[in-house]
């Protein structure tokens, strides 16, 4: 497999760069794995934020809304009951609650795979000489991107996520930069373009081409 690539001041290479098909070349007959592997990994970082309090969490008087008898009224001992307004909640979150999930290595390596396949057979993937940034100035950047028509959500693929390439990139609100030892499902479905530098590809290829 070929796809188009670029120097690294963004002019279109006269020669191609060649994608391994064990790695971009997989055919999807089944989207269950990714889906997996999607939620798995928005599982994983979601905060735990949610926090209800049970009717002894309350703060406030504990005591009697109203004496036990002589008013015509049902009893009740606390406003705090759950089926009073301001009152305690039944079953809500507790702050504890463990929402991550699991999924093997193999699975994980496989669900990349088949993301950057689909990418790829879609044409979505560039692949570059290398990401220059000298200075860390955003300029530059977002003219490089333009010049190669980088469209949409852009995933770039570095072979070193350095200080300078976070300048570069952290104010440009439509790409996100990772590592090639971390790309990952998510991110790659997530994107319209992807941009992988030559440097990037390798380790991609190698670290995900042992596995079918």
């Amino acid at each position: 497999m070929a796809t188009a690539t670029y120097t690294k001041t963004g002019i279109k290479a006269t020669t191609a760069a060649k994608l391994d098909a064990n790695v971009f070349g997989l055919e999807v007959t089944s989207h269950e794995l990714l889906k997996q592997a999607y939620v798995t990994y928005m599982a994983n970082g979601r905060e735990n934020l949610a926090k209800t309090k049970k009717r002894g969490e309350v703060n406030g008087s504990t005591i009697k809304p109203w004496k036990q008898k002589g008013t015509g009224r049902a009893r009740f001992g606390s406003k705090y009951n759950p089926i009073w307004r301001g009152g305690g909640v039944v079953f809500g979150p507790s702050g504890n609650e463990n929402y991550s999930k699991a999924l093997n290595t193999k699975a994980k390596r496989l669900a990349v795979k088949q993301a950057l396949s689909m990418t790829a057979s879609e044409g979505r993937i560039k692949v570059i000489e290398t990401f220059v940034c000298p200075d860390g100035k955003v300029a530059p950047a977002a003219a490089f991107l333009a010049k190669i028509e980088a469209t949409g959500n852009i995933l770039l693929v570095v072979s070193v996520k350095d200080n300078l390439v976070e300048r570069a990139t952290n104010n440009l609100q439509k790409v996100k930069v990772v590592s090639a030892d971390y790309v990952n499902t998510y991110d790659v479905m997530n994107a319209d373009t992807v941009i992988i530098s030559q440097k990037s590809l390798n380790a991609l290829t190698e670290r995900l081409g042992g596995d079918k």
